[in-house]
């Protein structure tokens, strides 16, 4: 054993109690789960989240939003320039200062987002009862906390 490598043993102990790896593997499979699940309606998970948080009566700069989905700045105009060149979100100008942008749900959107929602529900309650013995709601609720 090379003196960069790690015992098993230490391997074996972030493998089992590491909350990052934990929490990104968890992600990283929800996210594909959601994706597969949406796909009928023509969105990824993360669009997905973007529309519904636009839904409402909220509507935020890009900068905002981003902030709000734990998303970098750039990323986030790229995604609502898609969501843009689909008809599914309208970008305009801020009123206070033109340099910033705010996306603005479409018809278009709306009614996507009316699609999904059903898709998300049934795909959600079997998530739930996958998880038997855990209080989902809590999990979610210390998730949101951390981010």
């Amino acid at each position: 054993m090379s003196e960069a490598s790690l015992s098993i043993a230490t391997v074996l102990q972030i493998r089992d109690q590491c909350l990052c790896l934990a929490t990104q593997r968890a992600a990283r499979k929800l996210a594909r789960r959601f994706d597969r699940v949406l796909a009928p309606s023509g969105l990824t998970n993360g669009q997905f989240s973007m529309l519904v948080a636009l839904s409402g009566q909220w509507q935020p700069r890009l900068g905002a939003l981003a902030e709000f989905l734990a998303m970098d700045a750039t990323t986030m105009t790229a995604a609502a320039k898609t969501l843009e060149k689909r008809g599914l979100v309208q970008l305009i100008a801020d009123e206070a200062d033109a340099r910033a942008r705010r996306p603005i749900l479409t018809e278009a959107g709306r009614a996507v987002v009316a699609q999904a929602v059903p898709l998300w529900r049934d795909e959600h309650a079997k998530l739930r009862a996958e998880m038997t013995g855990t209080d989902a709601t809590a999990l979610a609720q210390i998730l949101w906390q951390l981010g």
